[in-house]
């Protein structure tokens, strides 16, 4: 991820997924934080569906 389309690509991907209250893309840290209580396989899944590389946090 390293610009604003990068960051709007997600944000249209995983926003409109079920539980999902909110989206916050991070550049710097390359990382995606999503509020609300969506399902998590299909938010890796919609991420991964734009052409995104998915790393689950432990």
């Amino acid at each position: 991820m390293s610009c604003g389309h990068c960051v709007a690509s997600i944000t249209s991907a995983v926003e409109p997924l079920p539980g999902v209250t909110g989206v916050e893309v991070d550049l710097k840290a390359g990382t995606v934080r999503v509020d609300g209580e969506p399902d998590r396989a299909a938010v890796a899944a919609a991420i991964e569906d734009a052409g995104y590389d998915v790393v689950q946090p432990a």
